[in-house]
């Protein structure tokens, strides 16, 4: 990969940097004192601030803080770069023509101005996702417990899509909810939720003569996770559901 940086540069000598830049399609950042303003749907000004500018070969650029993941603002891919030096201070536009915006950088001092040729790298491969959870559950529905047997996946509902729909040794429906992570009481009460619609649909009925009782054991909530919270586990409890612990991916 190669890469250029360049330390203090004039505001001339980034604006070379940068037109080179652009013309070999490298990813570029920008470091330094600036303002920001944007223009186009909405219309919004940054004073004088220390910011990192990210121009990426694709269109797009984003403008960083030194607080959080995102950018203060942005363009999208498909927008235009375009670099100048007016009245002696560097500036750097993204442009787009559909709808029509225009992003804004104008600097006041550039402390740092790096580009890179950068390639490949562009497919995700999520590991420890929920469908590598399903797919260890299917492979070895035992893993849920003895005599579990998998229906049915993403099983339709009025609650929306159950992960696995099943039946458990003696018979009785099940419903595994899969989370590839700790979680908390919201995964309870969302497995209640599938547990009371599939009571509803086979139209059983709960001690008190009433369909749609999530407590009621006559079908059952399983929640699949590495781990809970013991707000959650409380809620499980109180629910009578049960917390199978186990992780998206076998342990090497």
């Amino acid at each position: 990969m190669t890469v250029t940086s360049v330390h203090d540069p004039s505001h001339r000598e980034a604006l070379w940097e940068l037109e080179d830049a652009f013309e070999r399609g490298d990813l570029i950042s920008v470091f330094g004192r600036c303002t920001v303003s944007y223009e186009g749907r909405a219309a919004s000004d940054l004073g004088a601030g220390d910011r990192l500018l990210v121009l990426k070969p694709d269109g797009a650029a984003l403008v960083h803080t030194d607080e959080g993941r995102q950018p203060v603002n942005w363009q999208p891919p498909g927008s235009e770069h375009r670099a100048a030096v007016r009245e002696g201070r560097l500036r750097v536009r993204s442009t787009r023509s559909n709808p029509d915006e225009t992003l804004t950088v104008r600097f006041a001092a550039v402390d740092q101005l790096s580009a890179m040729a950068v390639t490949g790298g562009r497919d995700l491969t999520l590991h420890g996702s929920e469908e590598d959870l399903r797919t260890r559950i299917l492979e070895r529905p035992d893993l849920v417990e003895p005599g579990f047997e998998p229906r049915e996946t993403e099983r339709p509902s009025s609650a929306g899509p159950m992960d696995v729909f099943g039946v458990d040794a003696d018979g009785t429906p099940v419903v595994v909810e899969l989370k590839r992570r700790r979680v908390g009481p919201d995964a309870v009460g969302q497995l209640a939720r599938y547990v009371r619609a599939l009571r509803e649909e086979l139209g059983i009925e709960a001690n008190d003569g009433e369909t749609g009782d999530a407590d009621s054991p006559e079908v059952r909530g399983i929640l699949v996770a590495p781990s809970v919270t013991d707000r959650a586990a409380e809620r499980l409890a109180e629910r009578g559901f049960d917390h199978v612990a186990l992780e998206p991916t076998p342990e090497e």
